[in-house]
């Protein structure tokens, strides 16, 4: 079980990692060109902020791992990446994109699955 955990959580961290950084770094237009009109909704600072909590998470998530300290921080980043799959789903519920609402809610139950996963395992 704890290679699996640990398995999903390079995964969840690569993820969010790249994503974030995307979102830093990149313009609207570019977010829009890669991410989709959904982009349009929010501010340019509003998307580099949640590229920024993707990043920390991504990192919260994964150097644990590399430290072998700080275990705590896996659930607690694993929850915070939860937070934002949730207003994700939200979003592309009400935007009835179903393609990207499959997509939120498996990186979604991945995280919830660390979540329990190191809290309980």
């Amino acid at each position: 079980m704890n290679i699996t955990l640990y398995i999903a959580q390079g995964l969840l961290g690569f993820i969010f990692l790249m994503a974030g950084i995307m979102k830093v770094t990149k313009n609207k237009e570019t977010l829009r060109e890669k991410l989709g009109d959904w982009t349009d909704n929010y501010s340019e600072n509003k998307l580099k902020l949640i590229g920024l909590l993707e990043i920390l998470g991504a990192i919260g998530i994964v150097l644990p791992i590399f430290i072998g300290a700080l275990a705590i921080l896996v659930p607690i980043a694993a929850i915070g990446i939860s937070m934002i799959m949730i207003g994700a789903l939200m979003i592309h519920l009400k935007r009835k994109e179903k393609d990207k609402v499959v997509v939120n809610l498996i990186l979604l139950l991945l995280a919830l699955f660390i979540v329990l996963g190191r809290l309980y395992v």
